[in-house]
């Protein structure tokens, strides 16, 4: 079961606000207290979906970004297998919004994602790497270490 599922209206804004965050966070405190933030998302704030991964379980993190793009109404394919999952986003609805505000995107917007998603397979059997294609644009991979094509 999603831990993180929310409900109720969705508020895009927030998009925005963690782009500038992002930015203050490294200009207040350094780049590695960036990264000591992101890692703790990915392990203490999605504790569940880390915890499953640690035990060969990608069933929430699955769920997880199912719901998400779905909910924010993003361009995106996802594919499953039993040893890998791609997140293919054609069109971020993260930066959309934030562009669509007029706001400055972060440079350190897409790492966000990046180490995020390190963190959730870090000490577990599972790896991940993004590929940024373009602005908005990425593949997101989550494989078992053992196997990886």
């Amino acid at each position: 079961m999603l831990r993180y599922r929310e409900t109720g209206e969705l508020h895009k804004d927030f998009h925005g606000s963690t782009s500038l965050a992002l930015d203050f966070v490294a200009g207040r405190h350094g780049e590695e207290a960036l990264t000591e933030i992101l890692h703790n998302v990915g392990t203490r704030v999605y504790a569940s979906i880390h915890q499953k991964l640690l035990q060969d379980d990608p069933s929430e993190l699955i769920e997880h970004l199912a719901y998400f793009y779905n909910r924010e109404e993003a361009d995106f394919d996802l594919e499953v297998t039993e040893h890998e999952i791609t997140l293919r986003v054609h069109q971020c609805p993260a930066i959309a919004h934030i562009r669509k505000l007029g706001l400055p995107l972060s440079p350190r917007f897409c790492r966000s994602t990046t180490d995020v998603n390190a963190a959730l397979c870090a000490g577990t059997p599972w790896a991940t790497e993004t590929q940024i294609l373009a602005e908005g644009q990425c593949v997101q991979r989550f494989y078992r270490k053992e196997r990886k094509a």
